[in-house]
């Protein structure tokens, strides 16, 4: 299995390359922005972008949505945000974007396959509206992609527009903190951590760490 991390833009966003093999087809989760890194990546594996997925709708992780000519796949809550510049904010910090490409509704306990890749869309609310997870449970099922629902040692932001302090932490201390231990989480930015070590040592969901 391919899966190479890319921090992209301004705001350091981790985009997520996936595929089963080298000259395979690839998932591209989170194209924030430039594209041509990505590519790089795409090109030293020689793999072929099949689809997009966007953990949520916020400009930083969809800026590059339309670069790749596949399908953007997002939580069916979240589908406004690709289409409206005041939603998925970059009227407010960069031009005004909208993504154009065909997009995919999700819906909670999807499943995503690809060449031997199954990945399970866990809806984590709290930070947008349709923000979710994703859990990668083929070939291995260690794996979770948590995008801006949970960091290391800290969680995703609630002061914009559709957050929710208080559903966002029912979200990860309900769907993600029931997961193994061991899950390792690749975040949105920032660095990896483990379901047991946020259970441990996150201060914003356990008062005592």
């Amino acid at each position: 299995m391919i899966l190479e991390t890319v921090r992209v833009g301004p705001f350091d966003v981790n985009c997520y390359i996936l595929a089963a093999d080298i000259g395979c087809q690839a998932i591209i989760i989170d194209p924030g922005a430039e594209e041509d890194r990505i590519r790089r990546v795409l090109n030293k594996h020689k793999l072929r972008p099949a689809m997009v997925i966007n953990t949520h709708g916020h400009f930083d992780h969809i800026g590059c949505d339309d670069n790749f000519a596949v399908p953007v796949y997002i939580h069916q809550d979240d589908l406004p945000l690709l289409g409206d510049p005041h939603l998925n904010l970059s009227l407010f910090i960069a031009s005004s974007y909208s993504v154009e490409s065909k997009a995919r509704a999700l819906q909670d306990k999807d499943k995503i396959d690809l060449e031997g890749l199954q990945l399970e869309v866990i809806h984590t609310p709290g930070h947008t509206p349709g923000g979710i997870c994703l859990w990668l449970k083929k070939p291995v099922d260690n794996i979770l992609f948590s995008g801006d629902t949970l960091f290391f040692q800290s969680v995703g932001r609630t002061d914009f527009h559709g957050s929710n302090e208080k559903i966002l932490i029912k979200s990860i201390k309900e769907r993600l903190f029931v997961l193994p231990d061991e899950t390792e989480v690749y975040p949105g930015h920032g660095p990896a951590s483990t379901i047991g070590e946020e259970k441990r040592s996150n201060h914003f969901l356990n008062p005592d760490a």
